[in-house]
């Protein structure tokens, strides 16, 4: 089959910092309304809504600022939404 034109399938990756602060493909979101984190989202991803999204949280992760942004991929229109967490570090 002839893939030289197939675009690989685009994903984005969604940051929530221990500190409740939102990274969308590593460009922060300076305020965390959820006005403000739709907005970023529209700047990265453009119109494509059937996109991946990687959401990635700390471990310490305010638990409201993953509804937060869960709530905004939802408002958008993404439906494929996959959950990473990282371990909390050994002490």
């Amino acid at each position: 089959s002839d893939q030289r034109n197939a675009e690989p399938p685009r994903s984005l990756s969604v940051l929530v910092n221990a500190d409740g602060r939102y990274f969308i493909n590593d460009r922060e979101v300076l305020r965390t309304d959820v006005e403000s984190v739709k907005r970023t989202i529209i700047q990265v991803a453009g119109d494509d809504r059937s996109q991946t999204v990687l959401l990635r949280a700390d471990a310490r992760t305010p638990y409201q600022a993953v509804v937060t942004v869960q709530d905004a991929l939802g408002q958008l229109g993404f439906r494929r939404i996959a959950i990473a967490t990282a371990p909390e570090a050994q002490q």
